[in-house]
């Protein structure tokens, strides 16, 4: 029997593993998930959402996830139920991941273990029965770029709204109608349209940013925003109260879900520090960020430095910001820089230069010179394809993967940014 008052908690974008150059954030990042997940026995929920990203790349390293898999097992242990769906980061196609491991192991239920299916082929929406509430759990697990439009357009849900009981939809995607306005020109996401109707709750990932809305018919639709942040913009937008960083219950009483953001970041251990070096010499410029690190930095202290501004002599490498990180950690505290809009007035005078400029400069004359020996390059989307593609093969090799699984890894994700298949090569 379906019960009538009963606790839920949903969570997404925990992204374990991220900020791989910076261990002091990871291990912040790593106890915000594992406090959320203590949120949920206390509150003695039911089940546990998870929409999407719970790690950073499909095989994060194993010191990261063993704590959490822990975590995890100990909710199931004590008769929580926990259902997931993969994100845009935590999956791939054709390759084994964590998320996969994990359930084999009985951790979680992975709602929507659909194939990866060809453009425009119907398929059904398989579901899940939550046993003691009564409550029916599907999904459409997230995809890299956007390609998940297409699983929306083309599920058939039929089955799944003619359930009767208490529906739960998960999700890992933008829905237009709900972004902030920061995003709507960087993301395309899916109509709200496109989602099931008929569900009392929508449980979404992916953009990082809380939002509450309604379905297509009604229904809850809820954004939990990320556990901790994977850039400092996340970490902005939690400290200034935009977002919430954490976990969401959910109190469902006779078919009514009404919810309570629960922040378990650290926010009083993050600390932005805004330094403007405008018109500042390089050693003026130096002994201003000294100072303000200095005063903000305590044992245990993320600090993020944003430096910005057009020196008027030197450029970012004279500042020698290692060697002022170096002086600052040994008090206990850690340095994340932001240079990207730090200037200095080029050799020959003129227009400052800045890193973004160069950056800018470079992905530009790359367009141009493969233009004529590939497809890719074309389009409006080109550049943010080269951007996507520095970061992933950017990513650090994990602990125990093979050389040869990283390399195939990459390759993997090159072809899939440049939408370039194995045979196109031969």
């Amino acid at each position: 029997m379906a019960l009538e008052r009963f606790v839920f908690a949903h969570l997404a974008d925990a992204h374990v593993g991220a900020w791989p150059r910076d261990p002091a954030i990871r291990a912040a990042l790593r106890e915000s998930l594992l406090r959320a997940l203590e949120v949920v026995e206390e509150r003695n929920a039911e089940f546990l959402l998870i929409s999407g990203d719970l790690f950073h790349t499909p095989v994060p390293d194993p010191g990261e996830v063993a704590p959490v898999a822990a975590a995890l097992r100990r909710l199931v242990d004590r008769g929580r139920r926990i259902y997931v769906i993969y994100g845009s980061h935590d999956y791939v196609a054709h390759r084994t991941s964590w998320l996969d491991v994990l359930a084999e192991t009985g951790v979680f239920l992975r709602v929507a273990p659909e194939a990866v299916r060809s453009e425009g082929t119907r398929w059904t929406l398989p579901f899940c029965v939550d046993a003691p509430t009564g409550v029916r759990v599907a999904g459409i697990s997230g995809r890299s770029h956007g390609l998940d439009r297409e699983y929306f357009r083309a599920v058939d849900s039929e089955a799944f709204r003619s359930e009767p009981g208490f529906k739960v939809f998960q999700f890992h995607a933008a829905v237009e109608e709900y972004l902030p306005a920061t995003l709507r020109e960087h993301i395309h996401g899916i109509r709200r349209d496109d989602l099931p109707a008929g569900c009392d709750y929508y449980a979404g990932g992916h953009i990082h940013y809380t939002y509450e809305g309604e379905g297509p018919e009604g229904g809850l639709l809820v954004n939990p925003g990320a556990v901790f942040g994977t850039s400092r913009t996340d970490l902005e937008n939690g400290l200034a109260g935009r977002t919430h960083q954490g976990v969401v219950i959910v109190t469902v009483d006779a078919g009514r879900p009404t919810v309570e953001f629960v922040d378990t970041a650290p926010r009083d251990a993050v600390k932005l520090v805004d330094v403007d070096v405008s018109g500042k010499t390089v050693e003026s410029a130096l002994a201003d960020l000294s100072d303000r690190l200095r005063a903000e930095s305590t044992p245990g202290t993320l600090l993020f430095p944003r430096v910005h501004g057009e020196l008027v002599d030197g450029t970012a490498a004279s500042l020698s910001l290692s060697e002022l990180s170096r002086a600052v950690e040994r008090g206990g505290a850690s340095v994340h820089w932001d240079v990207r809009d730090l200037a200095s007035l080029p050799a020959g005078g003129g227009a400052p230069l800045t890193e973004a400029d160069i950056e800018a400069h470079e992905i530009a004359r790359l367009l141009e010179e493969t233009a004529a020996s590939a497809p890719w390059p074309a389009g409006p989307d080109a550049e943010r394809r080269v951007r996507e593609l520095v970061a992933e093969l950017g990513l650090p090799k994990a602990d125990g993967e093979s050389r040869q699984d990283y390399s195939n890894a990459r390759v993997e994700s090159g072809r899939r940014l440049l939408r370039v298949r194995a045979d196109d090569e031969a």
